[in-house]
C-alpha cells in the first residue's frame, strides 16, 4: 500500500474518532495520528553492534465538554468508540480551563504548499551498515585517532494526520536520514572525544560518510593535550556554530508564549523592546523546502508562513498556539506542536548573518576563548543567568592557539544578546541556523 493510501486510511480513522466523540457527548474534538518508521545500524571497530527497525502509529483524541478538556492516547487496533467514551467521561470530571479551545475556524488551512518533505528512498540495512563502516574507517585513518566510540546510520519517516470537529483534515510526511561517528584521541586520562554527524530530509543530500569521519577525526585530534587557563572577567568568548545554535535556542525558548504566560521567561515584559544587538533578525519559517523543521500546517491545522520574531534586535512576536494566544490576549500565529499536549514551538529558525567571515571574527577578537563544547544545564530561564562548563581553544593574537578544557563561562543572557557579533557562516541544514557568534564581557573560571 502506498504512503498516500495509508495516510488516507489514518485520516479516516481520525475522522471516525471525532464522530464517536461527538456521539459520546463532546462539544468539540480533534484527533491526531503520528506515524513513525525508523531503521538504523551501528558499528564499532568495523563490527556491527546493532541493527534496529521500528514502526508505530500513535492515536491521540482531544475532546471538549464546554470548557472542560481531556486527551486520551492509544495505539493501533484500539476500540474507537470506547476510547472516545473514556475521553468524554474524563473531560466531564475535569476542572474548567478558560483558555482551552480548538483553533478558530477562520484560521484553519484549506490548502498548503508542497514543501518536498518526503523521499521514498529506503536504504537496506546493508547500505546503512556500509555507510557507518565508511564513516568510522575514515575517522580512524586520521593520524592521532586512537579508537572508535562508534558510528551509525539511519533512515526514518515522521507522518502527522490531523482532523478536527470543525472540518479541518490534513496529513503530511517528512523523511529523515543520518550519518554519525564518534572517536577518541589520546590515551588514559588524557583521552579526548569528539564527533560529527549529518541529518537531512533527502537521502541524496547527506554529506558523504567519509567526510563525516574525516571531520570527526580532525576535530578530536585538535583537542588532545588541553590546557587550563586562568580565571578572568571581561573575556571575549566565541561560540562555534555547534554551540551557538544552543545559544540562539535560549532566545527561542525565552520568546515562547507558554513561558511568557507562566511568567517563566526573562523576556516576558520585553515585547517591542530591544532584546539583542541591532542587526540581529530572527526569522521562523516553516515553509522552507526540505527544511529540517518544515511543516505545511501546525498541530492545530493553522498554516502560516515565515514570521519575523526578532527584527533588528527588537522583539516582535511570541511563539503562540490558540490557547496561549487567548491567555495573552493575542491571536495564534500557527506555531502549535503536538506531543503530550498542544504547545508553542519553533520550526526553522534562521538568524541573519553578519558581515565577517568566521576567520575575520576570530581575528577581531584578539585574545579570547573559542568554545566548541558546552557541559551542564546551567541556564536560569527566569533570570537569564548563564553558567556552563566549556571546552574549546584559546585565541591568541587573533588565531586559534591551543586546546582548553575544564573551564566555566558565565554571564546573563540579557547582556549576552546585546554584546554579540555575528559571522556570516549560516548553515540552514539545521533547524536552528546560527553562525559563529562572539560575545564580549563574559567571566571565565579556570585555574
Amino acid at each position: 500500500m502506498s504512503e498516500t493510501n495509508q495516510s488516507e486510511g489514518l485520516l479516516a480513522t481520525a475522522e471516525r474518532l471525532i464522530s464517536h466523540a461527538r456521539s459520546a457527548g463532546a462539544d468539540q474534538a480533534d484527533a491526531l495520528v503520528v506515524r513513525r518508521r525508523s531503521r538504523s545500524a551501528s558499528v564499532r571497530n568495523g563490527q556491527v553492534e546493532n541493527t534496529e527497525s521500528s514502526e508505530s502509529d500513535a492515536f491521540s483524541l482531544r475532546v471538549f465538554v464546554g470548557q472542560k478538556v481531556a486527551t486520551v492516547h492509544a495505539g493501533q487496533n484500539a476500540d474507537e468508540a470506547a476510547l472516545a467514551a473514556r475521553a468524554v467521561a474524563m473531560a466531564q470530571v475535569s476542572p474548567e480551563d478558560p483558555h482551552a479551545c480548538l483553533a478558530d475556524a477562520d484560521m484553519l488551512a484549506s490548502d498548503w504548499p508542497d514543501l518536498d518533505l518526503f523521499d521514498p528512498t529506503e536504504p537496506p540495512a546493508e547500505a546503512l551498515i556500509d555507510a557507518a563502516k565508511k564513516a568510522e574507517a575514515a575517522a580512524l585513518e586520521v593520524p592521532g585517532v586512537s579508537s572508535s566510540v562508534g558510528a551509525g546510520a539511519g533512515a526514518g519517516l515522521f507522518g502527522m494526520v490531523l482532523a478536527t470537529s470543525h472540518d479541518f483534515s490534513g496529513a503530511f510526511e517528512r523523511s529523515g536520514f543520518s550519518h554519525s561517528v564518534s572517536v577518541i584521541a589520546g590515551e588514559g586520562v588524557k583521552m579526548e572525544r569528539d564527533y560529527d554527524f549529518d541529518s537531512r530530509v533527502f537521502y541524496g543530500d547527506l554529506d558523504a560518510p567519509e567526510l563525516i569521519g574525516r571531520n570527526a577525526g580532525e576535530r578530536v585530534v585538535a583537542r588532545v593535550n588541553p590546557r587550563k587557563v586562568k580565571t578572568g572577567s571581561n573575556i571575549n568568548v566565541v561560540f562555534d556554530p555547534r554551540v551557538s545554535r544552543g545559544l540562539i535556542g535560549h532566545l527561542v525558548s525565552a520568546i515562547n508564549g507558554a513561558s511568557v504566560a507562566r511568567k517563566t521567561s526573562f523576556l516576558k515584559d520585553m515585547m517591542d523592546q530591544q532584546v539583542a544587538i541591532p542587526g540581529l533578525t530572527l526569522i521562523d519559517d516553516p515553509f522552507i523546502r526540505r527544511g529540517p523543521g518544515s511543516r505545511p500546517f501546525d498541530g492545530e491545522g493553522v498554516s502560516m508562513g515565515a514570521l519575523t520574531m526578532v527584527e533588528d534586535g527588537v522583539l516582535r512576536q511570541w511563539y503562540l498556539t490558540t490557547a496561549v494566544a487567548r491567555e495573552l490576549g493575542l491571536t495564534s500565529n500557527g506555531r502549535a506542536s503536538r506531543g503530550g499536549g498542544v504547545s508553542p514551538s519553533s520550526t526553522n529558525v534562521i538568524v541573519s548573518p553578519g558581515e565577517q567571515t568566521r576567520e575575520q571574527l576570530i581575528a577581531s577578537v584578539g585574545t579570547g576563548f573559542y568554545v566548541t563544547e558546552l557541559i551542564g544545564q546551567g541556564v536560569n530561564a527566569i533570570t537569564g543567568e548563564y553558567s556552563r562548563g566549556a571546552s574549546g581553544f584559546w585565541i591568541e593574537n587573533g588565531e586559534i592557539s591551543f586546546p582548553v578544557s575544564e573551564v566555566t563561562i558565565a554571564s546573563n543572557l540579557k547582556d549576552m544578546f546585546k554584546r554579540m557579533t555575528l559571522a556570516d557562516d549560516i548553515d540552514t541544514k539545521f533547524s536552528v541556523a546560527a553562525p559563529t557568534i562572539a560575545v564580549e564581557g563574559m567571566t571565565l573560571a579556570g585555574d
